[in-house]
């Protein structure tokens, strides 16, 4: 990795507040930030997270909904095992039918919310990293309208670009409230922002 970012990320605020606090990476911030203003997680709910390696979502989500809830944390890559009894994960790809099968079997009830990540690996080309980021935010919508109960609600990353209005407005089908939301553990140069989609629509 360059020397540089490695450097800036040290300096990074957040980046030092999730490694004082023993948060897994300092996304976990960008969840709590969202959800302290729009109050789409509660105590008491069940979350699945998409995309949630290293599990800074997730131990996010955790202290949301206390004992009482339920996390899983679904990701292609070996999720780090959580102590609590009420956090499971599961190894897998979300593009794949069987991936989906695994997350309804292991949820107790529909999920509250559901919440996305999820990144594709960066190229360096914007317009195929944009298009990349698009579809993943487009197949965490998929399973959202798999395992959501009704009313509930819907987190998710997408990238700028000249494809998320499009996004947007399919989202817009299916809640009844939609918001673009930049954290402010975002970074200011990032692409980054997030669509949340609130009160899933009765089919």
């Amino acid at each position: 990795m360059p020397k540089a970012w490695l450097q800036e990320r040290k300096k990074d605020y957040y980046y030092r507040k999730a490694k004082e606090e023993k948060y897994r990476s300092r996304a976990a911030y960008k969840l709590f930030q969202a959800v302290e203003k729009y109050r789409f997680i509660k105590e008491g709910d069940v979350v699945v997270d998409l995309g949630a390696a290293p599990g800074g979502w997730v131990q996010a989500a955790r202290k949301i909904v206390g004992k009482k809830g339920f996390v899983l944390g679904v990701d292609l890559k070996p999720i780090e095992p959580f102590q609590e009894p009420n956090v499971r994960t599961i190894i897998g790809d979300i593009t794949e039918e069987e991936t989906v099968q695994q997350i309804l079997e292991m949820l107790p009830r529909e999920a509250d919310a559901v919440i996305s990540d999820v990144s594709p690996n960066i190229s360096g080309i914007w317009e195929v990293d944009h298009a990349r980021q698009i579809e993943c935010a487009y197949k965490a919508l998929e399973i959202a309208l798999e395992t959501l109960k009704p009313h509930g609600n819907f987190f998710v990353k997408a990238f700028q670009g000249d494809m998320l209005n499009d996004f947007i407005s399919k989202v817009k089908r299916y809640f009844e409230e939609v918001k673009v939301i930049k954290p402010k553990a975002s970074r200011a140069k990032s692409s980054e922002i997030f669509i949340l989609g609130l009160r899933l629509k009765s089919p």
